[in-house]
């Protein structure tokens, strides 16, 4: 089976951790009114599963889940929990239906970090999804630094969790370590040696975080981990808008994701988070549909689909042809077509000429009321 019938073929999950793992980005706080209202987007957008933050914290964050709880929301809420029975406590007291066990599984954690033995790592999993099996919990067990892990050691992890009665794994590349090709590979082991569902979790380091995630995908995984713009720790987690996107058109997958509502998303945890959206930001930044360059601007006059991947509609964007030093004189006669006004061709070379001297003096594109000031100068100077 080819790769991309691979993906189409598959049941894929999206579990959002922008509430949990995209607020720890290095300064990032969200209010709980705005947790509440990210929560409720990511619901009405078709996301299957929420992690929505630690209760174990207390004080507002157990406020903030509690009432993202009360919503009723179509999406299965998760929290986040150390393999410690007390937190998964809190967790039950706000109300959640699904809790994410996360403890670390490399060698180089448990020695360095937990200070303690691969036999305590075991022991404590098992003893925390128990308790939280006996609860009604769906779990989730999270292998922190997977990726750094020893592979038997893995799998021996997941097997003890499947005993427990975990629902799924979770594979952490926590310091964004992996590569596409060698993650497939790993997943497509731990996934025929246990043959258990496996959710990816990938970090952005060394700026792989999507293509691993899809990667794991097509080695086995049945569940993708994601947050809006990729928020996260460090360089950030593999970014939801660039992960669905990708499933739909470069592997044909159907989503069952209202994906119109993109960019009222990803603006609004733009300011929720304090966090600018870069105008280059793939599938959501401002500049994804808009044309300078001459070459470019009059293919995607003549046929958008020259220059666009898809149709800006689908993330909710438009099409904007702009004006500036790069630009020919066919998108000058398309941006005065606007105006209906019919440029000459000596008049469109004399334009362009002008504009983009003026371009390069102000460092931008312009205006359309600059333009056609300039139009209007030519004009009055003949």
């Amino acid at each position: 089976m080819c790769v991309v019938d691979k993906v189409k073929s598959k049941e894929i999950k999206i579990v959002d951790t922008t509430l949990r793992d995209g607020e720890q980005t290095a300064g990032v706080v969200f209010a709980n009114h705005e947790k509440v209202i990210i929560a409720q987007m990511l619901s009405d957008l078709g996301i299957n599963q929420l992690e929505v933050g630690i209760p174990a914290m207390g004080g507002d964050e157990k406020e903030a889940i509690k009432s993202i709880c009360k919503r009723n929301l179509k999406s299965s809420i998760m929290a986040w929990n150390r393999a410690v029975i007390g937190d998964i406590e809190q967790s039950i007291d706000c109300g959640v239906d699904a809790v994410a066990v996360s403890i670390s599984v490399s060698d180089i954690h448990i020695q360095n970090k937990l200070r303690t033995s691969r036999g305590w790592v075991l022991e404590n999993m098992v003893k925390s999804v128990e308790f939280a099996k006996k609860n009604g919990l769906y779990v989730s067990v999270n292998g922190e630094d997977a990726s750094r892990a020893d592979i038997d050691f893995l799998i021996e992890f997941i097997e003890a969790a499947k005993q427990a009665g975990a629902d799924r794994f979770r594979y952490c590349d926590t310091v964004g370590v992996m590569e596409p090709f060698r993650i497939e590979n790993t997943i497509k082991k731990l996934f025929e040696k246990t043959n258990f569902d496996i959710e990816m979790h990938t970090h952005n380091d060394f700026g792989l975080a999507t293509a691993n995630a899809i990667a794991g995908v097509i080695g086995g995984a049945s569940h993708i981990g994601v947050t809006v713009n990729g928020l996260g720790e460090r360089a950030g987690n593999a970014a939801l808008e660039e992960v669905l996107m990708s499933l739909k058109h470069v592997y044909g997958y159907q989503l069952n994701i209202d994906t119109r509502k993109f960019k009222e998303l990803s603006e609004y945890v733009s300011n929720a988070s304090g966090r600018e959206l870069p105008a280059w930001k793939a599938i959501v930044g401002s500049n994804m549909f808009k044309h300078e360059s001459g070459i470019h601007a009059d293919g995607a006059i003549k046929n958008p689909k020259n220059y666009e991947a898809f149709d800006p509609s689908e993330v909710g964007l438009e099409r904007q042809i702009v004006i500036g030093k790069h630009s020919g004189k066919a998108a000058l006669v398309n941006k005065f077509e606007e105006y209906d006004i019919d440029l000459s061709t000596d008049m469109a070379n004399r334009l362009l000429e002008e504009v983009r001297s003026v371009s390069v003096r102000m460092k931008r594109t312009l205006f359309d009321k600059e333009i056609v000031q300039i139009y209007h100068d030519l004009l009055n100077n003949n």
